[in-house]
């Protein structure tokens, strides 16, 4: 579990340590090698298991999360 409250799944990728979900909130939680922590809001529970489950965490978030969903940097 994060501070927030959600637990944190950590991943294998070349610029994200680790990615969680708050399925009420639909707020997913994305958190960088570099230690920031951004949060994407409105993100469904579909879109977060492909998220999960991508070859490649990078490419997905790019492609499908990035500049798709309001975000903000909370840490």
């Amino acid at each position: 579990m994060n501070e927030y409250g959600v637990e944190m799944i950590q991943v294998s990728s070349s610029n994200v340590e680790s990615i969680g979900y708050d399925e009420q909130q639909q707020v997913l939680y994305v958190r960088f090698l570099n230690g920031s922590l951004y949060i994407y809001k409105g993100v469904n529970m579909y879109e977060f298991e492909g998220l999960r489950d991508a070859p490649s965490i990078g490419s997905y978030l790019h492609r499908n999360i990035k500049n798709v969903y309001p975000y903000e940097r909370i840490e």
